[in-house]
């Protein structure tokens, strides 16, 4: 079975990933490349609801372990619909997000078991995992002055402290030096053109 690349992007909120993410789209599309670029949480009509929930500033409490749970069905019902079928016709995927988000978001900053949310998070995706990902690395500073210029309106998960961040930080690179092979730091600090070569580079060692 000839399975296309699926590559996933990470990053705090503010890093740049979904701006990247878009240009590597884009590029390989350009170069004949089939590509499809979907993003959690949302990707398919379900997931996007969930996402309404997950990221809305609701009048109700969502609990780190029901967050995490929220996260999973939705990512189980992309990978379903959406990711594994792309790959085995042959496809490349780009996903903004993927399960990195779980482990760094409602492991690390919400004080779940790190090991134990990337069990789930394996079963959601029934054991699917991103060929590479890469996290783009920005400090909270920088990452917040980005939203703020933007104009935005923050998200509930945007609008979490800045100690919040930091510990979603730490995740990502937890994760980095458990799977350097897959999980690639990019310095995100650059500006976008000087990012993007970045990634390229490592890109055209697939190709």
């Amino acid at each position: 079975m000839n399975f296309g690349k699926f590559i996933t992007y990470e990053g705090i909120d503010g890093s740049g990933k979904t701006t990247q993410a878009k240009m590597l789209y884009e590029y390989l599309i350009g170069l004949g490349f089939d590509v499809i670029l979907t993003r959690e949480p949302g990707g398919t009509k379900f997931a996007e609801a969930v996402r309404k929930i997950l990221l809305s500033h609701n009048d109700f409490a969502i609990t780190p372990k029901a967050e995490l749970m929220l996260y999973l069905a939705a990512r189980a019902q992309l990978v379903d619909e959406v990711i594994l079928p792309a790959l085995k016709s042959g496809k490349w995927v780009i996903s903004d997000r993927f399960f990195d988000s779980s482990v760094a978001y409602q492991g690390f900053a919400r004080g779940l078991d790190p090991e134990e949310v990337m069990k789930t998070c394996l079963f959601a995706t029934g054991g699917l995992k991103p060929d590479l990902t890469f996290f783009l690395d920005v400090s909270p500073e920088t990452a917040a002055e980005r939203m703020a210029e933007s104009g935005k309106k923050p998200d509930r998960l945007e609008a979490e402290s800045r100690e919040f961040t930091e510990k979603v930080r730490a995740g990502y690179l937890w994760i980095a030096g458990r799977e350097p092979e897959r999980f690639v730091i990019i310095n995100g600090e650059g500006s976008i053109e000087s990012v993007f070569e970045r990634i390229k580079s490592r890109i055209k060692e697939i190709i």
